[in-house]
């Protein structure tokens, strides 16, 4: 089936506009992706014909406000092939999720000596809140190197782990070196060692089809508004075996069953993890986003964002003095490079004028920056609604601003 992009961007009227009297090329999906008119919809139906709270009321608004809720739960289920519903926790984001993970994983099984990897690459919400517990714990953070093409070096991996390793947090994709990384063979590795994996999937579901099954994993997070959906919601998928020995993360409404000063008891899985009103707007509306990822199909969008990949690549390696970093045989649709000679804000900057929107610095990445000892990158990543044409618009406005200086 051919690829409609000219259809895709007719759901994102915000790409067709123009800043500083330049047509917009949007370059910037990594950080946050722009959200489809079925999305801003759904948000606006909602308000206007049967906002409730939900789960805990009689009417009618707060019946099919939860009705609503709780089928975008089973979408997410069904999305990534979880094997229950109750697997599928609603968070703010990729960050809470791995939070929730560290804290009440941390409380219930670590102890003082025990030890966590933490790959090289990882952006600070996978690395920070296991540095937080281990503190706590009095247990260690151990790196999980990568090599200068951004591929992590799987062989160190058997050498790393050891009886008092607990838990593996590593990156389905990295949000700089766009690596995607072998996280069925880490998987592996690790439950022959009895160790639970951590996947920051923040920069994958939008990308390529997941499977939590059928990579076996633990834990697995990401944020809908890197799937075109809201901000402000996540999802946190679980496996039963570990969601139902660990602790709640926080107290308060929803996620207890009985309370007294003597005793409460916490309710069953997912909302023991659920504490509080949740962002019941934006979940809604983000069922709207996964329902345009499913009928415009991962394996196509994959394949899309290959094409785009590859050809950008190749152009920008002909730019003299252009640096990437990441080229790892298997990569999704992130580039970061630098122009020797050219500040990565500066160069940030012009383009902005220029009408292209990237990113710059180290993309809450400090350790891919030191690793490769600079002090930040730009960043170019793509949605389902870039194209070709936007790239050559890139690339154009790229050498304008290299002639400047």
């Amino acid at each position: 089936m051919a690829y409609n992009i000219n259809k895709i961007r007719s759901y994102f009227p915000v790409l067709n506009q123009q800043v500083y009297n330049k047509p917009m090329v949007y370059l910037d999906s990594a950080a946050s992706a722009q959200k489809p008119v079925q999305v801003l919809m759904k948000e606006e139906k909602l308000h206007n014909d049967y906002y409730g709270n939900i789960h805990r009321a009689a009417h009618f608004m707060a019946d099919k406000a939860t009705a609503d809720f709780e089928a975008v739960r089973d979408k997410i289920q069904k999305f990534i092939n979880a094997e229950s519903r109750e697997e599928i926790i609603f968070t703010k984001g990729t960050t809470e999720s791995i939070n929730l993970v560290a804290h009440s994983f941390g409380e219930k099984f670590l102890t003082e000596g025990d030890e966590i990897i933490v790959s090289e690459m990882e952006h600070h919400s996978n690395i920070v809140p296991w540095q937080i517990v281990a503190e706590r714990k009095g247990a260690k953070v151990i790196k999980f190197p990568f090599n200068d093409l951004g591929v992590l070096q799987l062989n160190l991996l058997p050498k790393l782990i050891n009886k008092k390793t607990k838990l593996i947090a590593v990156a389905h994709v990295s949000n700089v070196l766009g690596t995607i990384n072998p996280v069925s063979e880490i998987i592996e590795i690790a439950h022959k060692n009895n160790v639970a994996v951590c996947i920051d999937g923040a920069q994958a579901v939008q990308h390529t089809t997941v499977d939590v099954q059928k990579l076996d994993a633990d834990f697995y997070a990401f944020s809908a508004h890197k799937m075109y959906g809201p901000n402000g919601v996540g999802v946190l998928y679980g496996k039963k075996k570990w969601l139902e020995k660990m602790p709640p993360y926080q107290g308060g409404g929803e996620m207890i069953s009985e309370v007294s000063f003597e005793k409460t008891t916490f309710n069953e899985i997912p909302y023991k993890f659920e504490a509080g009103t949740p962002n019941i707007t934006s979940v809604i509306a983000f069922g709207a986003a996964v329902d345009l990822l499913i009928k415009a199909g991962i394996s196509e969008i994959a394949a899309w964002e290959n094409e785009l990949l590859e050809y950008a690549t190749q152009k920008l390696k002909l730019i003299n003095g252009l640096k990437i970093y990441g080229e790892a045989p298997k990569k999704s649709s992130v580039i970061s490079f630098n122009i020797e000679g050219i500040h990565s804000y500066d160069l940030g900057m012009l383009l902005d004028k220029l009408g292209i929107a990237v990113r710059t610095g180290h993309h809450c990445a400090d350790t891919v920056m030191q690793h490769f000892g600079i002090q930040g990158t730009v960043r170019i990543s793509f949605g389902i609604y870039t194209t070709k044409e936007e790239i050559d618009i890139f690339l154009e406005a790229l050498n304008k601003v290299i002639l400047m200086f």
